[in-house]
């Protein structure tokens, strides 16, 4: 039964993908010689914000390029202003029911507390976790929440909308929920194909699998 419920932050929270990608865009511009297409910004995914720009910027200007990326990522995240319809009763209900909630994310610190204040959920996790400039960390933090909590791997899933996210999932040994609501029609059929059985189109139907599947004490 599960104990534990993880959640991904962009694409699965809110719809944060296309905003992050036209800041980093807007931020790396002046520092590269070429224009980037969406597609090489989705490929740096799984890194913070300073490994994507480290591995695109180049010599010292990451840092600026860096810089320039929190600001707007800040301003403009007024075109993202709430999480998907749903997200912030579902995640109430789960703790009134003591089922602690984590946030695991690819972003860093700064980009998430951004996003995290526009949504108005800074208090809504019992833990967080954010990404690492050097790798993609999620693996290693899905194991530090199973070790905290003292859980088996049935008691926890991660709830997240990527392919990467079912492969991190997979490394430990816990289920991934897939939620594609905000998923392109590529992204559904892959997952379709690599987690069935595991593939959520709303919110409502997520939080369905979730009552079936708590202890028969902690309905929601």
């Amino acid at each position: 039964m599960i104990k534990l419920v993880a959640f991904d932050l962009d694409g699965t929270i809110g719809d944060t993908i296309p905003l992050c990608i036209k800041a980093f865009k807007m931020a790396v511009k002046p520092y590269t010689q070429h224009e980037l297409s969406e597609e090489d910004i989705i490929q740096a995914f799984g890194l913070d914000e300073e490994g994507m720009i480290k591995q695109i910027v180049p010599g010292n200007n990451w840092e600026a390029a860096l810089n320039d990326f929190y600001t707007i990522y800040k301003k403009m995240h007024v075109l993202c202003p709430q999480p998907f319809d749903g997200i912030i009763e579902l995640i109430n209900e789960l703790k009134n029911r003591h089922i602690p909630v984590a946030l695991i994310t690819g972003k860093g610190k700064i980009s998430c507390d951004i996003t995290l204040q526009q949504f108005g959920m800074e208090q809504f996790f019992d833990r967080i976790e954010t990404g690492s400039a050097e790798r993609n960390r999620k693996s290693e933090a899905i194991k530090h929440l199973l070790n905290n909590y003292n859980l088996h791997l049935n008691e926890m899933v991660y709830v997240g909308d990527a392919i990467s996210d079912v492969v991190e999932c997979k490394r430990v040994g816990i289920t991934c929920l897939s939620a594609v609501w905000a998923a392109s029609s590529m992204t559904i059929n892959q997952l379709e194909q690599q987690n069935q059985g595991c593939v959520f189109y709303s919110v409502s139907s997520l939080r369905k699998f979730l009552t079936k599947n708590l202890s028969s004490t902690q309905h929601i």
